[in-house]
């Protein structure tokens, strides 16, 4: 059976453009268009399409609200392909990710000609890819009830069996923007370990990413410098097309070294960077994400005995690395997305209790502790 597309496009040129592509490809079958939203949402019932193309900017309903209305009535997945989703302005891309779409597609400037052999490649590979993504009905208000949230029936890991978590870190992929939103807008501002986290975002577009987080989050969120010691209550990304990991002092150093699983950072480099340093002080996330970048991070380190939690199928927006993070036997616990901060609340809060909560601060004993035994070697 060919992928269903669905097309919502008010250029007719740019419609007959992408029908071309799209029907050029014998696994894809275009089963409608739309000029608007409105339009649309009159015929997805009807059409039943697997994949929704839409552009933004169109009469009588635009993207972003045809997208909302459709994450609530008819739920699919849907990739934006638009002039208004490029890297010098980020903010609709994020505000389209938060109202449901899954990926997007900036059009060329010059606009689109059926001659451009890269553009038709990549799309014909995200709808592909798109047509596999199973995705969840939203309601109109978006919140998950987070503060009842009975993170009993979830905490099975113990801060008892390892009491000296020093770090937590983070991996995630497609859909990765909006669990790390739903995750971080949970965390209290004075969360008492650095948080490490990379996420597979198209070149362009981090520092977007950041400023979108960091509207609704209460930790400070920020590119991780080199020769940088990670602090506590600070969420460290690493820069763009370069992996981050941590040298024998635990500081921050970057590394150009060739992309693994065609990832570069990539969530395993940094992940067994710092299980190597910090061991079994280290706490790993696996998030939503297609492929396999971080499995083997996981595999590190639940090897050296620290903790691992991997976003569960029903809340992944594709399963594929937490999946192979759980096949390779690397994950103690699996949560739900909106279960993850709660569980984390829970387990920190009696380290919190001790004083760490009031000026978080380095831990210098682990750090000195950690230069002298390399020093001694």
């Amino acid at each position: 059976m060919p992928i269903r597309v669905f097309l919502v496009e008010d250029s007719q040129i740019a419609l007959v453009i992408l029908k071309r592509i799209l029907n050029s490809s014998p696994e894809i079958e275009v089963v409608g268009e739309a000029r608007n939203g409105l339009e649309a949402l009159s015929l997805i019932p009807e059409t039943q399409p697997d994949v929704i193309c839409t552009d933004l900017h169109m009469p009588k309903m635009d993207g972003l609200k045809f997208i909302s209305e459709i994450m609530v009535l008819y739920p699919r997945p849907i990739l934006v392909i638009s002039v208004s989703v490029q890297k010098d302005d980020t903010h609709h891309v994020f505000q389209l990710l938060d109202a449901g779409a899954v990926d997007i597609l900036p059009k060329p400037l010059a606009g689109l000609t059926i001659n451009d052999k890269q553009l038709q490649q990549e799309l014909i590979q995200k709808i592909k890819v798109l047509s596999g993504v199973k995705v969840l009905k939203k309601k109109r208000k978006l919140a998950f009830p987070s503060k009842s949230l009975e993170t009993d029936n979830y905490v099975k890991l113990s801060l008892e069996d390892n009491p000296k978590i020093k770090v937590v870190v983070i991996g995630a992929s497609t859909g990765g923007p909006q669990a790390l939103q739903e995750l971080f807008t949970q965390l209290p501002e004075n969360f008492p370990v650095p948080i490490i986290c990379v996420q597979h975002i198209c070149f362009g577009f981090l520092q977007g990413l950041i400023d979108w987080l960091g509207n609704s989050c209460q930790l400070p969120i920020q590119i991780a410098q080199s020769g940088e010691i990670p602090k506590p209550g600070i969420i460290y990304f690493p820069p763009e097309k370069q992996h981050l990991e941590l040298n024998e002092w635990g500081q921050f150093i970057y590394s150009n070294a060739p992309p693994v699983l065609g990832h570069r950072p990539s969530v395993t480099v940094a992940f067994e960077s710092v299980a190597k340093f910090y061991g079994k002080a280290t706490l790993g996330i696996l998030l939503t994400g297609m492929g396999k970048d971080g499995a083997q991070g996981m595999q590190a380190i639940a090897q050296v005995g620290g903790l691992t939690i991997a976003q569960d199928e029903a809340t992944s927006v594709v399963f594929g690395m937490p999946r192979e993070a759980i096949s390779l036997g690397a994950v103690k616990q699996i949560l739900p997305i909106q279960a993850i901060a709660p569980t984390l609340i829970a387990l920190f809060r009696n380290k919190a209790d001790t004083g760490l909560s009031n000026k978080l601060q380095v831990d210098e004993k682990f750090l000195s502790l950690k230069k002298n035994n390399r020093s001694s070697t």
